[in-house]
């Protein structure tokens, strides 16, 4: 690093595990300032996205049990520089399309392009812009600073660096668009259910690895890409999608198709913990 349907009752108690407050902010105006967040339409109307800050309370407080958790999580990550999983954690950061379709192809053990599987390759856009969109009432409402800003330090990515600064820490898109990507894959994909859930957490586990995020950020992202997948299922569109996908992943593994991704240096990436 340089320096620089819905069961909202299961959401809601995930939520109790992570929010660190009783008293709610209001809801913010969810207005989404990264662009990658919006390279394609969600299926979610905006006023349907699971916005509502009573999912997550609030960012940790200073001198709390909770920020000093962040902190932990933080140094820890520290000990990556330079290594495997920090290189994969710059892969990550990257949400403009292919890279998020080569991301999951491993764990899919099935290649996701716009020629073999365009259902589902839309399906993945669509879903970015709805879990993306689904954490800015927490950004825009309390703009928490990132800790490579606390710190004075560099992350993984430089060139993303302009756009952190005025893009709020809690909750991480990353993590709900990563969260919300392995839910969806798994349900596509049930046999490989382990490989693709456990990848949609390290997706959002590279943000703090890369200075990103705090650890609280990448948890609240979690809760809401879990209650983005939530909202789709009742969606129609997004229920049409889904059942493509489900045919095409069929059709291309009995053709034979595999990802052309190096998936052992992967796998050894992601052997790489932080904890």
């Amino acid at each position: 690093m340089k320096k620089l349907h819905k069961p909202w009752g299961m959401i809601l108690s995930l939520a109790g595990l992570f929010g660190s407050g009783s008293v709610f902010a209001e809801d913010a105006a969810t207005t989404v300032t990264d662009p990658n967040f919006k390279l394609a339409p969600g299926y979610l109307d905006p006023a349907d996205l699971p916005v509502r800050l009573a999912l997550l309370g609030a960012p940790p407080k200073p001198d709390s049990a909770a920020l000093a958790r962040d902190e932990e999580a933080r140094r820890a990550a520290l000990a990556l520089r330079g290594t495997a999983r920090e290189k994969l954690a710059a892969t990550d950061a990257e949400l403009s399309f292919p890279g998020p379709a080569k991301t999951f192809s491993c764990a899919l053990d099935t290649p996701i392009t716009e020629e073999n599987t365009p259902h589902l390759y839309r399906l993945m856009q669509r879903t970015l812009s709805d879990a993306g969109g689904s954490t800015y009432a927490g950004k825009n409402a309390y703009n928490r600073p990132r800790p490579f800003v606390v710190h004075d330090e560099g992350t993984c990515r430089k060139d993303m660096e302009p756009l952190l600064l005025t893009d709020g820490s809690w909750p991480s898109g990353h993590s709900a668009a990563g969260w919300a990507w392995g839910l969806v894959l798994a349900e596509i994909q049930p046999e490989r259910a382990t490989e693709l859930m456990t990848r949609g957490l390290a997706y959002g586990q590279s943000r703090v690895i890369c200075d990103a995020h705090w650890q609280s950020d990448v948890d609240a992202g979690r809760i809401m890409g879990a209650a983005t997948v939530a909202s789709l299922h009742g969606n129609p569109e997004f229920l049409a999608d889904l059942a493509a996908a489900k045919e095409e992943v069929k059709t291309a593994q009995k053709a034979g198709l595999k990802p052309t991704e190096d998936c052992a240096a992967e796998r050894v990436a992601l052997s790489l913990t932080q904890h």
